[in-house]
C-alpha cells in the first residue's frame, strides 16, 4: 500500500540550538547538530556528543523528539550528503535537521527507504540547498504489511553485520601487513633497525601530471573514450576506484606531454586529499592513462626499491609526512620539493621483493 509521510508519520524540524558553551554538559539529554549526523552514522555513542540540561531546555522551550524519530539535514550543505540517522534515545533536535517521528514501529524501515531514496533528491537548487518540510510530507511510501516490514528490516540488519564483519577482517589483514613490515625492517619514521635511507627522490622518479595549455577543459571530458583521466576521487585510501571515471579523446591524449602512466607505476595524490596510493599493475583494466594536476607518478628505480615496499613504507610514514608540511594555502598540497626531504628506508633488496611476496599472499585473502 503506497501512503504519502505525512499519513504515517509526524514531519518536523528541530530547534534552534541554545548559543555558547556554558548551555550545554557531559550528564543530560543528547542535542543532536547537523554536524552530528556523519559521526553519529559511523558509529560515534550519541552519549558522547553536546547534551544539554533539563534546565536548559526549559528555558530555550526545547521539543524532545522521541527514540525511534528519523533525522537528516534539510537545509545548508550538509543535506546535500543524504545522511540518515534514527534516534536511539529521546534527545533534542536543531532546526537545519528533519525530523520524521513514525505513528506506528516503521523508523528501521523509513530508515531504509531513506538510505535508499536519498533525501537530499529532494534539493531543488544545489546553490542553495534546502529541502521543504511540505515535500517530505508528500513523498509517497510503500508500507507493506507488518510481516513484510520486518522481514525486510531483519534481512538488511543482518547483511549491514556481515558487512561490518568482512571490513573488520579487511583491516586485521592491513595490520598484519603493517606488522610484517615492522618485523622485517623496523618502525620506518625512526628506522629502529639501522637500515640505509635515501631521499625519495633518489628512490623514483616523480613525474607531474601536464599542466600545460592543452590540458583538457571540462567540455572535453568523455564517459567512454581513448584514455582514462585519473582524477582524486579514482586514488583512494585502499588504491584505484573506478566508479566515476573521465576519458579523452586519443587526438587529445596525443597533445599531452606528461602524466602518461606505464605499468609498474605507482599514484601519489599531492593536493587536497594527501598520500592517497594506488599501483599500476598489469591487472588494471585500462591500457591508456593520464593523471591530472592534483598528483605525481612515482616511477621506481627497481634496483633499489620494490614498489609493494615503497607504498607500505610510505603509508606508515604519513601521518608524520603530513604534519611536517608547512603550507599558507587553504588546500594542503606535497610539493615535489617537499618529497626531495622524505628518507626512505630501502635496506636489502632481496628483502624487500620477499615482503612483496607476503602482501601479495595477503592481498588474496582480502579478494576471498
Amino acid at each position: 500500500m503506497k501512503c504519502c509521510l505525512r499519513d504515517i508519520a509526524v514531519v518536523s524540524a528541530g530547534q534552534g540550538a541554545p548559543q555558547g558553551a556554558s548551555n550545554y554538559c557531559k550528564k543530560g539529554t543528547p542535542f543532536v547538530k547537523a554536524g552530528n549526523l556523519q559521526e553519529l552514522i559511523e558509529g560515534k555513542p550519541i552519549q558522547d556528543i553536546q547534551q544539554v540540561s533539563e534546565e536548559v531546555a526549559q528555558k530555550h522551550r526545547l521539543k524532545l523528539y522521541p527514540k525511534g524519530t528519523v533525522l537528516f539535514a534539510k537545509s545548508g550543505m550538509s543535506c546535500l550528503k543524504g545522511y540518515v540517522y534514527v534516534l536511539p534515545c529521546d534527545s533534542y533536535v536543531v532546526s537545519h535537521l528533519a525530523c520524521i517521528t513514525p505513528n506506528d514501529e516503521i523508523s528501521n524501515y523509513l530508515q531504509l527507504f531513506f538510505t535508499y531514496h536519498k533525501p537530499n533528491q529532494l534539493v531543488k537548487d544545489a546553490a542553495y540547498p534546502s529541502i521543504s518540510l511540505t515535500d517530505i510530507g508528500n513523498l509517497e511510501i510503500d508500507i507493506k504489511s507488518t510481516d513484510e516490514r520486518q522481514q525486510i528490516v531483519y534481512k538488511f540488519e543482518r547483511i549491514k553485520k556481515i558487512i561490518a564483519l568482512r571490513k573488520a577482517e579487511l583491516q586485521e589483514l592491513d595490520n598484519l601487513i603493517k606488522s610484517r613490515f615492522v618485523e622485517m625492517f623496523g618502525d620506518p619514521i625512526t628506522n629502529s633497525k639501522r637500515l640505509s635511507t635515501l631521499p625519495m627522490t633518489d628512490v623514483c622518479n616523480i613525474i607531474d601530471g601536464d599542466r600545460g595549455k592543452n590540458y583538457p577543459k571540462q567540455e572535453e571530458f568523455e564517459e567512454t573514450g581513448y584514455c582514462l583521466f585519473l582524477n582524486a576521487k579514482n586514488v583512494t585510501t585502499s588504491g584505484f576506484n573506478f566508479d566515476n571515471c573521465m576519458f579523452i579523446s586519443k587526438e587529445k591524449d596525443e597533445l599531452l606531454r606528461a602524466g602518461k602512466l606505464s605499468r609498474g607505476d605507482v599514484v601519489l595524490t599531492t593536493r587536497g586529499t594527501l598520500g592517497n596510493l594506488a599501483f599500476y599493475t598489469e591487472n588494471i583494466p585500462y591500457n591508456n592513462v593520464r593523471i591530472n594536476s592534483g598528483m605525481v607518478i612515482l616511477r621506481m628505480n627497481r634496483n633499489i626499491i620494490n614498489e609493494v615496499f615503497f607504498i607500505e613504507q610510505f603509508k606508515q610514514q604519513l601521518s608524520n609526512i603530513k604534519a611536517k608540511i608547512a603550507s599558507g594555502s587553504a588546500q594542503p598540497q606535497l610539493p615535489i620539493s617537499t618529497m626531495n626531504k622524505i628518507q626512505v628506508v630501502v635496506g636489502d633488496i632481496s628483502k624487500q621483493n620477499d615482503f612483496a611476496k607476503f602482501v601479495k599472499q595477503v592481498d588474496k585473502s582480502k579478494v576471498v
